[in-house]
């Protein structure tokens, strides 16, 4: 029977043994969210009453984690090159996690030399690297700029015809009182961590991914509603058969819609162009697909029958899906959503992955899965250098 108090005191002062820490691990996995949270106040209480243990009382630190690792299982299939699940168990991960947390976090806050100070200059920048979030900046006609990531609602500008305002923290267009004249374009753009949320002037839906950009007219012409994009969107379609809507993406697809929703990927440095049909019909480059399809380009067309809809639409969901990704494809994901740059010291390693995790992650849990699955890597501020194995 785990002695829960005395176990916990001694992996706070660093005195537990391997077979205790084995057997905690086991016990951990056992827990339900209830258990899982009492057990954290109880490690407080019990840390409050060790010396100088009283600044890693606050039970919302190791809450944080335990959520953190709540992801989905990993599914594991024979694949022709060797593919990682990276945790078969968030109660396994969580245990693992909140060792590390008791003992190795701890025992670095105790030490009061300059080992200890450059242990801490190593780890901290990975715990605070935090995910992306909600932002957006919009350059209006003029080239003013408004960084959106901390606007009240009301209305911003009056953009020849339209009003610019911010709902619920979304941007939306609306036709105003004043004088529609010359066309103008305003673009939304976002950084490497942000996505964003806008209604077009025709009532369409756009949900812009990190490192992305759209660029449209404040008001769009009787003939058609085009719009220019780079990087990754999805799109929900106001419908009007009179009026097609086309998304000009990269300069390398043409997409025509009339009412419709789908997703585009079109960052300038993945492999192909893809267009995915969730319902409606469109054309890319003058071939139709029709929903559950994609449309890949490269050097020329190509059309997928049955694409993996959950894997295109999980950025919109809130995770990352890893399913069938290599691990350049994993990394170009993680520098967009994080904000980093990743590099090679030798290559990169011939790994595929699985399964989905978390966009809500901080850049550690993210990076401890990676450790797990076998990756080695060394962390330089917002600069992650991938180690040979």
């Amino acid at each position: 029977m785990i002695n829960k108090a005395e176990i916990l005191s001694r992996y706070a002062l660093r005195q537990v043994s391997p077979e205790e820490q084995q057997a905690f691990q086991e016990w951990m996995q056992t827990l339900d969210q209830q258990e899982f949270d009492a057990l954290i106040d109880e490690y407080a209480a019990i840390v409050a009453t060790l010396p100088d243990l009283n600044e890693l009382s606050n039970p919302e630190l190791l809450r944080s984690i335990h959520q953190e690792i709540a992801m989905k299982e990993w599914e594991n299939t024979e694949q022709s090159v060797p593919r990682i699940p990276i945790w078969r168990s968030w109660r396994a991960a969580a245990a693992a996690i909140i060792i590390l947390a008791l003992s190795a976090t701890i025992f670095l806050r105790l030490r009061n030399n300059s080992d200890q100070q450059l242990a801490e200059r190593r780890s901290v920048p990975a715990h605070e690297i935090a995910p992306g979030k909600s932002g957006a900046i919009l350059t209006l006609a003029d080239g003013t700029k408004l960084v959106l990531d901390s606007m009240n609602n009301g209305v911003l500008a009056d953009q020849n015809g339209s009003y610019v305002s911010m709902q619920d923290g979304q941007l939306k267009y609306s036709p105003s009182d004043s004088k529609a004249e010359d066309i103008a374009y305003n673009t939304m753009s976002t950084p490497r961590g942000r996505q964003f949320e806008i209604t077009l002037p025709d009532g369409t839906h756009v949900w812009l991914n990190a490192a992305s950009s759209i660029r449209y007219p404040t008001i769009f012409s009787a003939k058609n509603r085009k719009v220019e994009l780079e990087g990754e969107a999805y799109f929900e379609v106001t419908k009007n058969a009179k009026q097609p809507f086309i998304v000009n993406a990269s300069n390398k697809a043409s997409i025509e819609v009339l009412g419709t929703s789908f997703n585009i990927s079109a960052y300038e440095n993945e492999k192909s162009l893809n267009t995915t049909l969730i319902e409606g019909s469109v054309k890319v480059n003058g071939s139709v697909i029709k929903p559950g399809q994609q449309a890949r380009v490269t050097d020329a067309l190509h059309i997928i029958g049955n694409a993996d809809i959950d894997k295109v639409m999980a950025w919109q969901r809130g995770f990352f899906n890893f399913e069938g990704a290599s691990l350049e494809e994993v990394m170009q994901q993680l520098e967009r959503w994080y904000d980093i740059d990743v590099s090679y010291e030798k290559g990169i390693p011939g790994i595929e992955f699985g399964g989905e995790m978390s966009r809500n992650m901080t850049l550690n849990g993210v990076l401890i899965a990676l450790e797990k699955s076998g990756i080695r890597y060394r962390l330089d501020g917002r600069k992650l250098i991938v180690l040979p194995k």
